[in-house]
């Protein structure tokens, strides 16, 4: 955290300096107090009332000097503060982003966002106002303790008495503090993912009448984050109250040894008080600093979630490698065998061989989870194979910068994510310089034009989270016009026209038509309208491919392909 707040170190560095002016005026009062008893309240009453009005004078400078110093170090404090928690949400954003897609499959939204939003705000507090108090009380508590060795060192060495056994405690229960306050933060990520997940399919959740169940599953959730939280703040009261007890019973003994001292003539009435005041002060800013502890301990375990984060390095660079001045688009599996890292026993692919021309459309079919899907994540390398490798114009994947490779592969799914803002600004997602006429024609290449058209804010219309304020089709021809504007050597179709209308798959089908001319194209689909006009098509099942060639060829024989298509005729007849 010291490494983050170094691009603040002036503003720091400045705050200090008043933090210090501030707390050094803080100890002037004792001392004020110890001048009105000892020497202004005399005989004289003519001088005592001049000394007075200079001591008034003085403290009211001491206090507008106080006042200000406070001000600016609290300004100065908390805007560093701010500006380290805002480049620290943006640099653990950033690096998740980096992260390779196996990263995400391990680990739910809902917890990431916890990260980013909870364990941050944590730290936010620890960076800006609680370091501040923190190094205000400890100053006060450092002037403190040397005013007080100065006005009595045999009752500063009773008062300091107390100090090791609270650092040991401190130790102690910091250690405990620590391991709590990280399960309990571990407690509220998961209550967090549960709410994100029954919120993000709040469609499935009402049509199943599920609202009960789900209220619930997050109660369980979060009465055990509840319960951690608990036993943390009853550890911490445990401590607090210890060093609360200790203190004022330091506090007593001085007052009983200093009135001993004041009788005995060897401490004036005005050194006691001032001693007292100094004492008083002393324990209050420990008292501050126990809490602070507390505060400080709860924002380690925070700490440590989000450096663990921020010092991940992805499995998968995200970019460097070679960038070929053009993709032709031929694409080749050379004995691939492949699993998906977090089922590492279930292998998907197994000695996969498959070589595409260069503009050639290659039909994917087969029953669900032979692996027509994760040969297209293995395309845009979401994933490298665990064996064998894959090639694009004869370089290794491994080999190619992943950014390049991927602004040369397009895809449109069957159910596409579009984002929370306008029409015009999802199909620019492709490219984000593209001029408004660009993204007109992309949309009307993409039979999507029309039906922007008739909204009354046309391209600026907002589609909703995830596209809800839109149909399938509109959905789909969105997606198709965004593929169209990034231009992609390569185009992986995923099921995209099998949940939509026979009106809309012939507008998506005619736009798709459209895209595939001249482009490497694998088709993942079922509709036999789809898969019919592609120039190979290749029957996968237990990831190997069992069957290939075109849509004739393969009814004419026995096998897994045909029985597929007499399925769907006898389904839709």
């Amino acid at each position: 955290m010291l490494q983050l707040a170094k691009s603040e170190w002036k503003r720091l560095a400045i705050g200090t300096l008043f933090l210090a002016i501030g707390s050094g005026a803080s100890l002037v009062y004792p001392q004020a107090i110890r001048s009105l008893l000892d020497d202004a309240l005399g005989a004289d009453a003519t001088a005592s009332a001049a000394r007075i009005d200079r001591i008034a004078l003085l403290m009211g400078v001491v206090l507008a000097v106080q006042a200000v110093a406070t001000g600016i170090r609290y300004v100065l404090f908390t805007t560093a503060g701010e500006r380290v928690v805002t480049k620290l949400r943006r640099d653990l954003y950033a690096r998740l982003l980096e992260q390779e897609i196996a990263f995400f499959d391990e680990r739910r939204t809902g917890e990431l966002q916890s990260r980013l939003a909870s364990d941050t705000t944590v730290l936010q507090n620890a960076v800006s106002v609680n370091i501040s108090m923190a190094l205000r009380n400890a100053a006060t508590i450092a002037g403190g303790v040397a005013m007080l060795l100065y006005t009595s060192p045999l009752l500063a060495a009773i008062m300091l008495s107390v100090v090791p056994p609270i650092a040991l405690g401190a130790v102690y229960w910091g250690r405990r503090l620590r391991r709590l306050a990280r399960d309990a933060q571990d407690a509220l990520a998961a209550a967090s993912a549960v709410a994100e997940e029954s919120l993000a399919g709040i469609r499935t959740v009402r049509s199943f009448v599920a609202e009960a169940a789900e209220a619930a599953r997050y109660g369980v959730a979060i009465e055990r984050a509840y319960a951690l939280q608990a036993t943390r703040i009853r550890v911490a009261s445990a401590f607090m109250a210890a060093v609360s007890a200790a203190g004022f019973a330091v506090v007593t003994l001085v007052l009983w040894y200093g009135g001993h001292l004041v009788i005995d003539g060897a401490m004036s009435v005005g050194g006691l008080t001032s001693f007292l005041v100094y004492t008083l002060l002393v324990a209050v800013s420990l008292g501050a600093l126990t809490d602070l502890y507390a505060d400080l301990t709860k924002a380690s375990g925070a700490a440590e979630r989000v450096f663990e984060l921020l010092d991940r390095t992805p499995a998968m660079a995200p970019k460097g490698g070679l960038a070929p001045r053009e993709a032709r688009g031929e694409l080749r599996f050379e004995s691939v065998r492949f699993a998906y890292p977090a089922r590492p026993d279930a292998p998907v692919l197994e000695g996969m061989e498959l070589v595409v021309a260069p503009g050639e459309i290659v039909a994917l079919v087969g029953p669900s989870g032979a692996g027509k899907s994760t040969i297209a994540s293995l395309v845009a390398r979401l994933y490298d194979p665990s064996e064998g490798r894959v090639r694009l114009d004869g370089h290794d994947l491994r080999e190619l910068d992943p950014e390049w490779l991927r602004r040369q592969v397009g895809t449109v799914a069957q159910e596409p994510i579009l984002f929370s803002t306008s029409i015009a600004d999802n199909i620019r997602y492709a490219r984000p310089d593209a001029s408004d006429a660009e993204v007109e024609a992309a949309a009307r290449v993409a039979n999507a034009h029309e039906f922007v058209s008739r909204f009354p804010e046309g391209y600026a219309t907002s589609v909703g989270e995830r596209g809800v304020q839109l149909s399938g089709g509109q959905k789909q021809r969105i997606a198709i016009a965004r593929a169209v504007l990034k231009d992609p050597r390569i185009l992986v179709l995923d099921e995209a026209t099998s949940a939509l209308d026979a009106e809309s798959e012939h507008l998506v089908k005619e736009a798709l038509d459209r895209l595939m001319k001249g482009r490497t194209t694998l088709v993942i689909a079922h509709r036999l309208s789809t898969v019919r006009d592609a120039d190979r098509v290749l029957v996968i099942d237990g990831g190997k491919i069992v069957q290939a060639g075109d849509h004739a060829a393969l009814m004419a024989q026995e096998g897994l392909y045909r029985r597929l298509v007499e399925r769907q005729l006898t389904v839709a007849a």
